[in-house]
């Protein structure tokens, strides 16, 4: 059985008089090495981004700012979602995990992935996806 999506909460320095700082190193708190960071803003609340899965890739995603609501499916149907709303709050994504985001007007979405960029590694097409699964529309 694949790994499930759950929240992790980074570590939140300061105090609401001068702000805070949330920080994210080696394995403390996520459970991989990044190996890339990419952020998505400027979203259309009108828009659902995501829309795939990964064979390797895992991810933590953060709303940096703004309200970012995601959608997590798993192979066997279960249908989870979460808000995300704090910067000191990440969603870590497991390979295999089908996955959409929805995102109010100003939020920025940070990304952490355990691995570089490669289109292969994309599973873009849901039939594909439920396919990988062995999990056929009835």
């Amino acid at each position: 059985m694949s790994k499930q999506p759950y929240l992790i909460e980074f570590p939140q320095l300061g105090d609401p008089a001068i702000g805070y700082i949330s920080v994210a190193e080696p394995q403390q708190p996520l459970p991989f090495q990044i190996a890339r960071a990419f952020w998505t803003y400027t979203t259309p609340e009108t828009i659902v981004r995501g829309r795939h899965a990964h064979h390797r890739t895992e991810q933590v995603l953060v709303a940096a700012a703004g309200r970012i609501l995601v959608s997590t499916e798993m192979p066997t149907g279960a249908i989870q979602v979460y808000a995300l709303e704090s910067p000191h709050v990440g969603l870590y994504i497991p390979p295999y995990v089908w996955h959409t985001m929805q995102y109010s007007a100003g939020a920025v979405q940070l990304t952490f992935a355990s691995t570089p960029y490669e289109e292969a590694d994309y599973i873009r097409d849901y039939a594909e996806f439920r396919r990988v699964w062995g999990v056929t529309n009835k």
